[in-house]
């Protein structure tokens, strides 16, 4: 059927099915919900094997979609703006990580709260990431935005997010589909590293985001979705965002407005037609659904006809921390920088210690990995991120608290299989067991490795959560417990535990191995405590 009678909901569903769409993953919201359940519901979503499973909070849900990405395929996460704050430490991250397969990020946001705790605008969080925005007006430009969406997140190989609100969200319109387009093929990152947000590589990162600022302002520029309309009376210029433009024409049917009217869809703030806006109209009526988003930026952004430096213009450095001398440069004072530090003082990379437990893990996961290929092993937060780094160049990403084991989820269903997680025992009791019950309930192929150390070493040692209770917690998940193994990380187990992982790497199922020795600088730290006690 080439034209389809849909909700803006149904719209964006029907929108990610026709261009592409390998998974989607949410969790139920209001005014989010119905996409997800047009996906579940259609049979060509079902015929073309697109994944659509429940996650446990949004924040699962936005790093499997982020791991269905990095392994080449086009994801989808849906969820209602409050959940965006569940979502926001993966969403800000992805912005400098990047995708690979096209990535957007459906927010449906709820003015006057029919249905939610406040009335929270998501564009806030796509201009906070510095990410491409896209705000349909109508069911059509949903749907349209979709594919379009997809294909600027793989231009530029960044999210998108896909913002709408209530009304838009649970009303119908007429829908002309586009010809269907194929599903991608799976493919790692070019850089193994890009997802790997280790400082010295999330500054690399963050630059390129920033060198993409420019594009996105052509994009928004030159966008369809942007649109101006003239009008003869420039006593009044009107802009007008997303639905609040079909708001603006319903008090003119017959469609003839006598001012200049701005419609915006796509963000960045499209330079060109706001100046022009400016420059011919006395007075500019901004209207727009949810925060003055739009009425700020412009106040800054016009500048009452004033000069503005800073960062956005670059006297000041758009990138990294101030101090003193950059301030002085940036009023033209006296430049200070003193004298770079001689080729004779080299850096020294952070590595894990000597004795370190998680050496002899990853040693032992090193010697299995060969006979898959490189670029499936995803990480988490702490010490063991430093098995990214030679001499070991383990693991494949390090996004933030808990996505090792969703983003492994994400690539399995993707087609990345086996798909290995790797995640420290207090990081599991943080933010994994969510993403754990994901795999679970779904049966993933993953294998996941809890590095039980009985500390928080990576902060300074303190308590771990999780101490005496990982087995319980996986069992009490729904881990089968032939599938749960404790193995000794050191050398004369290397044999032993290495037959144990590849077994269990091997099987079609969720496994979980619990390498299991204390923190060697926490032995050190309880021996000079006793001696200091024995001493008093």
């Amino acid at each position: 059927m080439n034209k389809l009678l849909l909700l803006g909901d149904e719209a964006i569903a029907q929108g990610a099915i026709d261009a592409g769409l390998s998974g989607i993953y949410a969790y139920p919201g209001t005014p989010s919900t119905e996409i997800t359940e047009y996906v579940q519901r259609s049979k060509e979503a079902r015929a073309k094997n697109i994944r659509s499973s429940w996650s446990v909070n949004e924040k699962t849900a936005m790093e499997a979609a982020l791991g269905m990405s990095y392994a080449g395929k086009r994801a989808m996460v849906c969820m209602k703006h409050v959940g965006l704050n569940v979502a926001a430490d993966p969403f800000i991250n992805s912005s400098i990580t990047g995708t690979n397969g096209g990535l957007i990020v459906v927010s449906a946001d709820d003015p006057s709260m029919h249905s939610s705790q406040n009335e929270q605008d998501s564009r806030f969080f796509g201009k906070f990431a510095m990410i491409p925005i896209l705000e349909p007006a109508n069911q059509q430009e949903a749907y349209d935005m979709v594919h379009y969406g997809f294909d600027i997140s793989e231009k530029y190989k960044v999210p998108v997010l896909l913002r709408i609100t209530t009304r838009l969200a649970h009303s119908r319109a007429g829908v002309n589909r586009k010809n269907f387009r194929e599903q991608n093929n799976g493919s790692l990152p070019k850089d193994l590293r890009q997802f790997v947000l280790l400082p010295a590589i999330a500054r690399k990162r963050y630059k390129i985001l920033l060198d993409n600022q420019q594009n996105f302002d052509r994009e928004s520029n030159e966008s369809c979705f942007n649109q101006y309309f003239d009008g003869e009376d420039k006593s009044l210029g009107i802009l007008a965002s997303g639905i609040a433009y079909n708001y603006l024409m319903e008090n003119y049917p017959d469609g003839k407005m006598l001012h200049p009217v701005l419609k915006i869809c796509q963000y960045p703030l499209p330079k060109n037609h706001v100046e022009r806006l400016a420059k011919e109209c006395e007075e500019i009526l901004v209207i727009e659904e949810g925060y003055p988003l739009i009425e700020e930026m412009l106040k800054g952004f016009l500048g009452y006809g004033l000069k503005v430096k800073g960062r956005f213009d670059g006297t000041v450095p758009r990138a990294g921390e101030l101090n003193p001398n950059i301030v002085a440069v940036s009023m033209g004072l006296k430049d200070t920088t003193g004298n770079p530090v001689p080729s004779i003082v080299t850096t020294r990379p952070p590595s894990l210690c000597a004795g370190c437990p998680h050496i002899d893990s990853v040693l032992a996961l090193n010697d299995v990995i060969p006979q898959y290929s490189n670029g499936r092993v995803f990480s988490d937060i702490g010490c063991y991120t430093l098995s990214a780094l030679p001499p070991y160049e383990t693991i494949n990403s390090c996004v933030d608290m808990g996505a090792s084991i969703t983003m492994a989820k994400g690539a399995a269903d993707a087609g990345l299989i086996p798909a290995i997680a790797v995640i420290g025992d207090s990081t599991f009791t943080h933010s994994g067991i969510t993403g754990l019950l994901d795999a679970v309930n779904d049966k993933s192929p993953i294998t996941i490795f809890i590095l039980d150390n009985a500390t928080t070493a990576m902060t300074g040692g303190q308590k771990s959560a999780a101490t005496g209770k990982i087995e319980d917690i996986c069992r009490g998940v729904g881990v089968a417990p032939e599938h749960i193994h404790v193995i000794n990380p050191l050398k004369k187990h290397h044999e032993e535990n290495k037959k144990i992982i590849q077994e269990e790497v091997a099987y079609m199922g969720v496994s979980v191995i619990i390498p299991r020795r204390e923190c060697i600088e926490t032995q050190k730290k309880k021996v000079r405590e006793k001696s200091k006690s024995k001493a008093v």
